[in-house]
C-alpha cells in the first residue's frame, strides 16, 4: 500500500513548480525522499537552488499537492542540503565544437537542442562559448538566471529548453568578458558543478572554437557521449576542423560525425543549390576524419531571420530533421 501511496504523492509533486525556472520538483530531481507511515506521508526535498525565502512557499505547495491523496492525513516538507553535482542525471551529453569561429557553430547546437525538444525529449544548453555567447539571443532570452548560494538555476525558453550562459550573468549582453584561459577553464567547471540541470535526456554544449583551455577542460571534466565538429567547405575551414577532431579523438572522447554548415545556398526561383563557398567539402571531411557526415545544412534566410527574432525554435527543415536523424543513430551507435 505504502509504494502505491508514494507514486501518488510523486505524481502529485509533478505538478509543483520551482519559482524561476518553472519545472517540477520531480524533473529537477530535487525529490530525495518520500516516507508514507500511519497515514502521514514526510516530503525530503533538496534545498539546491531554492532560496530561503521560497522555501516555506514551495512547502505549502507541496502540502497543497498532496492533499487530495486520501490515504495521507498529515504531510510534512524537510529541506536537506545538496550540491546540484550530486542531482543532476543527464543521460547524454553532446558538445558541438569546431576548429575555428564563424562556422555557425552555436546555430548547430540551437537546432539540435531545438530538435530534441520537438520530440518531447528534456533538454539544456550549456553555453560554453564564454567570450562570445549567441545562444540566449538565439533563443529570445536576456532575463537573469535565479538561484541559490552553490547553485543555480538555468532559465527556460520558449519550448522548455534549460539554458545557462554567461550572457544571462552579464548586467547587460553587451557586456564584454575579458578574462585570461584559467578564469574561463574555472567558470565552465562552476557551469557543470553549480548548475542545477535536474533530470535531462540531453546536454548540448556549445564550445567555444579552437582548442584551448575551455575545450580541454571540457573533455576533461565533462563525461561527454560524444562530439560533433561543425564546419564549412572553404580549404581553411576544413583543415583546421580537422584539428578538433584530432584533439576529440586524443582526449579519447568519441567523434559523433561532422557536419558542413553553409554548404550551399537554395535557390527558390529554380531550386538550384548554389555552393557559395566553393564545392561541399562533407564527404572528403568525414572520410578524412573516419567519422559519419551528420548532414550538409544550407544557406537559409528564414533561418537568419528566426535566429535574429529570437525564435530559432521555430525552424523546420528536411536537412535539419536528416542532421538530427543522424545523430541519434551516431548516439545509439554507441550504446
Amino acid at each position: 500500500m505504502s509504494v502505491e501511496v508514494e507514486k501518488k504523492i510523486r505524481d502529485a509533486l509533478e505538478q509543483v513548480l520551482i519559482p524561476g525556472i518553472m519545472r517540477s520538483l520531480v524533473r529537477m530531481n530535487l525529490v530525495r525522499g518520500i516516507e508514507v507511515k500511519d497515514g502521514g506521508a514526510k516530503v525530503i526535498l533538496a534545498s539546491a537552488g531554492i532560496p530561503g525565502e521560497s522555501q516555506d512557499w514551495l512547502r505549502k505547495k507541496v502540502i497543497a499537492a498532496i492533499r487530495d491523496i486520501p490515504e495521507v492525513k498529515e504531510t510534512t516538507v524537510e529541506f536537506i542540503e545538496a550540491k546540484p553535482k550530486e542531482l543532476n542525471q543527464i543521460q547524454q551529453i553532446i558538445a558541438v565544437m569546431s576548429g575555428k569561429g564563424g562556422v555557425g557553430k552555436s546555430l548547430v547546437a540551437g537546432l539540435l537542442a531545438a530538435s530534441f525538444a520537438r520530440e518531447g525529449k528534456d533538454v539544456g544548453i550549456l553555453d560554453a562559448d564564454i567570450t562570445g555567447p549567441s545562444i540566449p539571443k538565439m533563443f529570445g532570452l536576456n532575463e537573469h538566471p535565479s538561484g541559490s548560494e552553490g547553485a543555480i538555476l538555468p532559465v527556460l525558453s520558449r519550448s522548455g529548453i534549460e539554458i545557462m550562459s554567461m550572457n544571462l550573468l552579464l548586467p547587460s549582453e553587451d557586456d564584454a568578458v575579458i578574462w585570461r584561459g584559467p578564469l574561463m577553464s574555472k567558470a565552465i567547471t562552476q557551469f557543470w558543478e553549480d548548475v542545477l540541470w535536474g533530470k535531462l535526456d540531453y546536454l548540448v554544449i556549445d564550445v567555444p572554437p579552437g582548442t584551448g583551455d575551455i575545450p580541454l577542460t571540457l573533455m576533461q571534466v565533462v563525461p561527454l557521449s560524444g562530439v560533433i565538429a561543425v564546419f564549412t567547405p572553404q580549404d581553411l575551414t576544413a583543415m583546421i576542423v580537422k584539428k578538433a577532431v584530432k584533439m576529440a579523438q586524443k582526449m579519447n572522447v568519441r567523434v559523433l560525425g561532422v557536419v558542413e554548415n553553409m554548404s550551399y545556398l537554395l535557390l527558390p526561383e529554380t531550386g538550384k543549390k548554389l555552393e557559395v563557398f566553393g564545392r561541399s567539402k562533407g564527404e572528403q571531411m568525414a572520410k578524412a576524419a573516419g567519422v559519419p557526415l551528420l548532414g550538409r545544412l544550407p544557406l537559409d534566410p528564414e533561418l537568419a531571420r528566426l535566429c535574429d527574432q529570437g525564435q530559432i525554435e521555430r525552424y523546420s527543415s528536411d536537412c535539419v530533421s536528416e542532421f538530427f536523424t543522424n545523430v541519434v543513430i551516431a548516439l545509439n551507435e554507441r550504446k
